[in-house]
This record gives C-alpha cells, sequence and structure tokens, in this order.
C-alpha cells in the first residue's frame, strides 16, 4: 500500500463484532483497567501527549512501559522510532536504566532517524511487519504529516498485524486523530521509601479519549518492577519528583542504547 493511499475501517462486522474480537492487555491497575473495559487493545493506536516540556520523559517512559507489557505477552520484537532532533534535545535512551525499569533491550530496536517523514515511514512499515508487536513513535512539535489519514493508516496496519502502536507527542497539543486512546502523561512525585532508596517511577495520567468508552479518568500510577506492571499511585505523596536533569530513561553517554537489537 502506496503510503499515501486511502485507508479502509479496521473492522466491518459492527460494534458488538469488533468488541469480541478484541485483545486486550490489562495495565495491572484495577482503576485504570476498569476504565479501559479489560485494558487496553493490543492490535490499535493509542496517543501520549507529554503535559509540559519537562514531562517529555514521563511520556516516552509511560509508553514504553506499555509497550513492554505487550511485548511480555507476546513475545515478538519492540520497534522505537525517533527523530535525530529529538536524541539532541532529550539525549539518548540509557541502557541500563532501560533494564532497571524491566525493559528487555534484547528485543528492542532503537531506530534515530533524520526527520519526522522517515520516522512515520519507518513505523507505519514496521506496524506492517508480522514480526513486530509494538511500534514506538515518538515525535515532538507540531507534526502536520501526523493527520487523521496518517493516524488511520496505522490504526489499519495494528488490526490487520496485531500490533500495538504507540505515539510519544512532546511539545504537542492533542489533535483530532483515529488512535483509540489518547492520554495526557506527567511525571508524579515518587512515594518515599526506606533508607531514602529512590522511589517507584509515578505518573499523573489523565485519559483524554477512548474510542467507545469512557473519558476524563486521572489518577496516579506507579511502576512496579518486581511484578512488571503498574500500581495505583498516591495522589498526596509529598516526596520530590526524581531529578529531571538525567533521567535513567533518556540520558546520553556511553551506556546508551546503540549496542540493541531486535532478537
Amino acid at each position: 500500500m502506496p503510503y499515501d493511499s486511502p485507508l479502509r475501517e479496521p473492522c466491518y462486522g459492527g460494534k458488538a463484532a469488533c468488541l469480541a474480537d478484541v485483545s486486550r492487555i490489562s495495565l495491572g491497575c484495577d482503576v485504570a483497567d476498569r476504565e479501559l473495559n479489560g485494558g487496553l487493545r493490543t492490535d490499535g493506536l493509542h496517543e501520549f501527549y507529554a503535559r509540559s516540556r519537562q514531562d517529555n520523559v514521563a511520556a516516552i517512559s509511560f509508553a514504553l512501559l506499555i509497550g513492554q507489557l505487550c511485548q511480555r505477552r507476546d513475545g515478538r520484537a519492540l520497534i522505537w522510532a525517533r527523530e535525530v532532533q529529538v536524541a539532541r534535545n532529550d539525549g539518548n535512551p540509557y541502557g541500563p536504566g532501560l533494564a532497571g525499569i524491566g525493559i528487555d533491550t534484547r528485543k528492542l530496536t532503537l531506530l534515530t532517524l533524520p526527520d519526522a517523514k522517515a520516522v512515520l515511514r519507518a513505523a507505519l512499515d514496521a506496524a506492517r511487519d508480522a514480526a513486530v508487536a509494538v511500534v514506538v513513535v515518538e515525535l515532538a512539535g507540531r507534526q502536520p504529516q501526523l493527520n487523521l489519514t496518517a493516524t488511520r493508516r496505522f490504526a489499519l496496519a495494528a488490526a490487520e498485524k496485531e500490533t500495538m502502536v504507540l505515539s510519544a507527542r512532546l511539545a504537542a497539543s492533542p489533535v483530532p486523530s483515529a488512535a483509540h486512546s489518547r492520554w495526557q502523561i506527567a511525571s508524579a512525585p515518587s512515594r518515599a521509601c526506606e533508607a531514602h532508596v529512590p522511589g517507584a517511577p509515578a505518573f499523573e495520567v489523565e485519559l483524554l479519549r477512548q474510542r467507545g468508552g469512557r473519558d476524563g479518568t486521572s489518577l496516579v500510577m506507579e511502576w512496579d518492577g518486581d511484578s512488571a506492571s503498574f500500581r495505583l499511585g498516591n495522589s498526596a505523596a509529598t516526596v520530590p519528583p526524581l531529578p529531571r536533569h538525567r533521567p535513567a530513561m533518556a540520558a546520553g553517554g556511553t551506556g546508551d542504547m546503540r549496542r540493541a537489537s531486535a532478537a
């Protein structure tokens, strides 16, 4: 299918037939799963918008952790596509940091591409590959090319190949799209731990939209590395967030992800 070809809707069997065929991944947080009718679709497109410039790392981290949940159950590879400019502004992923929160870097391929057009082309090709479980698309700023038609194309590819497509949008405002769910993500304070060790990664999340379901839910979610799942966080936490100047998820240096490859 050419990159700019028209799309059809992924399901023609009616609402009941579509819902019956949907595969979902539980986030592990009962409140979130209940609002999502059991979890996120594993054959759909989901968007994660950073609430502010300071929340860019939180947005991409949340998307990657969602992808890891799907990849662990599915077993196929995870592709992460991003622009060179994003890497220059936010730094390169830090391999030990990714592994430290449970992301299997052996099943992760990082694509750093020259511009948004190349990112979208590569991501769409990956979404159409039956060997891929998850495609994470990281883009910054307004992206005219990522319009309603383009997002419908991703939604169709996800449905046809049973691939989860996760779009992390940095420094951008939500726009109409064909996404099955749309989220706003911000970093949240970690809970206090004994001996003042770093707390679990925490996120303030707001479900802005979900197709065929209720939206508007806001909550704090923490990532539990031991169980590899999310849990309800403490919205009243008073401990300051972990330092943002060198986050584990996106810190440049000798320990970056240049050696990551698909299994």
